[in-house]
This record gives structure tokens, C-alpha cells and sequence, in this order.
């Protein structure tokens, strides 16, 4: 769990400092994910994160807060139209410095925690490992559209492993989500990370499986990239699974189409 807190740390810390090198144009500019710009992914970040800090740390002040938002939900408020009047008051420098704080008390909370422990949340309530884990993803994958909104090169990293693991683990709930059975061999997963390391998933198979980019299955299962814009090689119900795969929570949700968001 602290080499986690660690990663996450140092995921907010990477996209807080992309946020610091901005100019107030950068920070406007279209993304390709339903048009938010560099700040509304931030601020999107930071509301949920802010949430997350009492869910850690003050259950009850977590079951108002949630309350409040799922009202406003309701009422037809998109959760990127609350963060903009949330934050509307902070320009893009502004929104980093309000944000630092509130990543970094609520890494320092989880750290504090078994992995085991649980979580309140929107849904059903979360281990702390998974929560550790789902903000690592949602924090890299909304970088990723600043990237590509800046044409920007991104660092791949060893914290791509969390979110690959993600990805693998939730084969199985991706189907389930859009009410299709689940097929009964899970693809054998291989992905080359950085400087020469692999990493693993699953029993060999000659039928089913993924072999490829660590950074290019992150993308898909994030849906940030289709799969045929990437040289991930995949056979069998895998072919099927990274059409549709999503490994964040939520109704089924379809990513880009083919060519879209080919950087």
C-alpha cells in the first residue's frame, strides 16, 4: 500500500507540474475527450479527489458531501458543469495550488489504511487499494487528454503497472456491464513497460491473448485510444474484450471510434 500512495503521489505530482507549465492558451485549449479543456480535467480531478479526502478521513462529512452531489446530479447538472462553478473563481495556476493540498491529504490518508480496508462511495464502497488504485488511473488517463490536446510526449512510467492491472482484473466485469456473458478463458496479458521489464497476466494461451505496449493497453482500457490505433497483437475473445474494454465504474461506455484519437 505505500509503494501505491507512492505511485499516486507521484502521478498527481507529474500532472500538477504539466499544469504548471501551461500559458493561459494551453490551459483553453480544446481536449479530445468531449471537449474539456486542460482546466476542466484538472478541476474535474480535483472534485473528486476532494470528495475522496473525506471518504478517507470523515465518513460522515463524505455521506453529506455525497448527498449533495448526487441531488445536484439528479436535478440534470453534469459532473463537469459542478467542478467549473466549484472552481470557477481560480484561473489555471490558481487551480493547482488549490489542488496540491487536497491530493496530498488524501494520499497521506490512505496511506494510513490496511489495503483491505473499505471506503465509502458512490457505488458500492471500495478497498483502499482499489480507491488507491481507481485515482491513479482516472488521474493518468485525464493527463493523457492533456497530452494529446498539446501534442505533448508522455514519459511512460512503472506506475503504468497499477493501471494495466486494472485493466486486466476488470475483463470480466466489462463484459458483465453490457449484460454479456463472460467468456470462460481470460486472455493471457503481456506487456513490455519501460526499460526492458514485462509484466504478466493469466495462464499461456495460444488462442486468447494480448501481447504488446504496456503504454498502448493503458490507452485502450482507459478508453483514450481504439484499439486498431495501436500495434497491441490480440487473438480470440481478447479481440472481443479490448473493442469494449473499461476499467473504470459506471454505465457501459463506448471510447473513441477508429482514427479519432490516432496521435
Amino acid at each position: 500500500m505505500i509503494q501505491l500512495c507512492a505511485d499516486l503521489q507521484a502521478e498527481y505530482a507529474a500532472l500538477a507540474s504539466l499544469g504548471q507549465s501551461l500559458t493561459p492558451a494551453q490551459w483553453r485549449t480544446p481536449t479530445l475527450f468531449h471537449g474539456w479543456t486542460p482546466w476542466d480535467e484538472i478541476a474535474h480531478i480535483c472534485l473528486i479527489d476532494d470528495v475522496g479526502a473525506l471518504a478517507a478521513t470523515d465518513e460522515a462529512a463524505f455521506a453529506s458531501q455525497a448527498a449533495a452531489l448526487r441531488q445536484r446530479r439528479l436535478a440534470g447538472e453534469e459532473i463537469s458543469a459542478i467542478a467549473r462553478a466549484t472552481y470557477q473563481h481560480l484561473d489555471g495556476p490558481q487551480l493547482i495550488a488549490h489542488w496540491t493540498p487536497i491530493y496530498t491529504r488524501l494520499v497521506q490518508a490512505l496511506t494510513t489504511l490496511d489495503p483491505k480496508d473499505r471506503l465509502p462511495w458512490f457505488g458500492p464502497s471500495m478497498s483502499a487499494r482499489s480507491f488507491a488504485t481507481a485515482r491513479l488511473m482516472e488521474t493518468w488517463a485525464h493527463g493523457q487528454d492533456v497530452y494529446d490536446a498539446l501534442r505533448l510526449q508522455r514519459p511512460v512510467t512503472p506506475r503504468l503497472q497499477h493501471i494495466a492491472h486494472l485493466g486486466v482484473t476488470t475483463f470480466g466485469w466489462t463484459f458483465q456491464n453490457r449484460g454479456l456473458p463472460v467468456p470462460d478463458t481470460a486472455p493471457h496479458v503481456v506487456l513490455d513497460g519501460p526499460e526492458g521489464v514485462r509484466w504478466e497476466w493469466n495462464p499461456p494461451s495460444a488462442t486468447h491473448h494480448v501481447h504488446g505496449s504496456a503504454q498502448e493497453f493503458c490507452w485502450v482500457v482507459t478508453q483514450r485510444r481504439h484499439v486498431s490505433d495501436t500495434q497491441l497483437r490480440h487473438s480470440g475473445c481478447a479481440s472481443t474484450w479490448l473493442e469494449m474494454a473499461q476499467c473504470f465504474a459506471g454505465p457501459p461506455s463506448d471510447g473513441p471510434a477508429p482514427g479519432v484519437r490516432r496521435v
